[in-house]
């Protein structure tokens, strides 16, 4: 199936500002973890309630898995925020970026009857930043722009398949 993307200036350019947004979003949170030596994701899964509660928690019981996944969400942030910022593999950016903000929704479910012993910035029921981010991701990856280093090396691509012609 061919995508064509026939958006109005303004709507382009609110969906790239979007991309971007939300890429500095994930680089930062990436960048902050990785800058801290301290970090680590132990408590935020120790701090897991809900139905997959079990399974974050078992991520703390060897030092060399919850260093794996340490290392795997700090450069999984970064990664898929250069991603959206340079609209470079966007669409992988984007669906690595649904599905890690899913596990973060999973394991701080903002269900009712569910407390967490880290209080939140705000009072939710169901849908929470981390669902709305998410969506937005979902927009962008059915609203897709095409614009960033993805069509430099689309032309580049094309240009070389015809010169091998």
């Amino acid at each position: 199936m061919k995508r064509t993307c026939n958006y109005t200036i303004g709507q382009t350019t609110f969906l790239v500002i979007l991309r971007t947004l939300i890429g500095w979003h994930f680089l930062y949170e990436g960048m902050v973890k990785i800058t801290n030596p301290d970090w680590s994701s132990a408590g935020y899964l120790l701090d897991s309630r809900g139905f997959l509660s079990g399974f974050f928690h078992s991520l703390t019981y060897k030092a060399s898995v919850l260093h794996t996944v340490d290392f795997l969400n700090e450069w999984g942030l970064i990664l898929i925020g250069l991603g959206l910022i340079l609209g470079l593999f966007t669409r992988f950016s984007i669906f690595a970026g649904i599905l890690l903000l899913a596990l973060y929704y999973l394991s701080h479910p903002p269900f009712p009857g569910i407390s967490f012993s880290v209080p939140s910035e705000g009072s939710y029921l169901i849908v929470n930043k981390t669902l709305i981010e998410m969506t937005a991701l979902l927009v962008l990856y059915v609203f897709p722009t095409r614009i960033g280093l993805d069509a430099v090396f689309q032309v580049l691509w094309k240009s070389r398949k015809r010169a091998a012609k």
